[in-house]
């Protein structure tokens, strides 16, 4: 793909990304009708939707051949184009008024990730990534930490709507705690991968994630000089149900901290 085709998709993620921020902006403080999916804390409101809508319809406008797999509305057909969305990740942080949420948009071309754009709505903090043209903030080029000691890393994870995955974490959570220097769990994924992306965090993992949540987090770091991988180590595919990150000299330490389960495909 040239250099001029993966500017135009990017211009256009962040088209897309900006709209659905506004719609965030413009709700914040109103009625967003809150309802639930899974359980009682997996949340959905009509800001996911609307958000989503207009992703698609900026993305699909633009490339009417391409397809859209979108957290609310799925996946229709197959194309060597896909644009993966997660339109509000950190949905239960926005309900709550919690500022850790942002949009995430990212672009498979034949199963490769070419374009990420992760959108941090409230502070308005846009985070880009293209396959070999490095990862940028607001403009900026970005790059992972260079810790080379667990002890001294600060980490972050987060735990899955399925309460049993989350008490399994429970445990590993746990036992991490003593074997970092401070381990956080904000509650939006894609903006965890930015920060491990960007060098506010050395590392990154979490279990039973969806494409959605992860797929321009993913070539964040990866572009920002940082690993990606599975619980076994192996290079990270979508819909894997373990994902770890980190700057890359901590990364081997910690999956052997972590003592992950298998991460089969979900």
């Amino acid at each position: 793909m040239s250099v001029d085709t993966q500017r135009e998709f990017l211009h256009t993620a962040i088209r897309a990304a900006q709209a659905a921020a506004r719609i965030h902006q413009h709700y914040v403080g109103r009625d967003l009708g809150i309802a639930t999916k899974s359980n009682e804390i997996d949340l959905v409101t009509h800001v996911d939707k609307e958000s989503e809508a207009r992703i698609r319809e900026v993305l699909l406008s633009a490339y009417p051949d391409h397809v859209v797999l979108g957290e609310e509305g799925g996946q229709d057909g197959d194309a060597p184009y896909r644009w993966v969305v997660d339109p509000l990740d950190g949905t239960l942080n926005y309900a709550h008024g919690f500022p850790f949420y942002c949009v995430s948009i990212g672009l498979e071309v034949h199963g490769q990730l070419e374009v990420g754009v992760v959108l941090d709505s409230f502070h308005d903090n846009l985070f880009t990534a293209t396959r070999g043209g490095g990862a940028f903030l607001n403009g900026a080029p970005i790059s992972v930490t260079t810790e080379t000691d667990l002890r001294k890393s600060m980490l972050a994870t987060g735990f899955a709507y399925n309460l049993g995955t989350a008490s399994e974490n429970v445990e590993i959570f746990g036992r991490m705690m003593g074997r970092c220097r401070a381990l956080r769990r904000p509650g939006a994924a894609a903006l965890d991968l930015a920060y491990v992306a960007c060098g506010r965090l050395d590392g990154f993992w979490e279990l039973k994630l969806n494409p959605w949540d992860v797929a321009a987090g993913v070539l964040l770091v990866t572009e920002a000089g940082g690993r990606v991988t599975g619980g076994e180590g192996r290079p990270y595919r979508l819909g894997e149900g373990v994902l770890v990150a980190t700057n890359g000299p901590l990364h081997d330490t910690l999956l052997s901290a972590l003592e992950l389960p298998a991460s089969p495909i979900h």
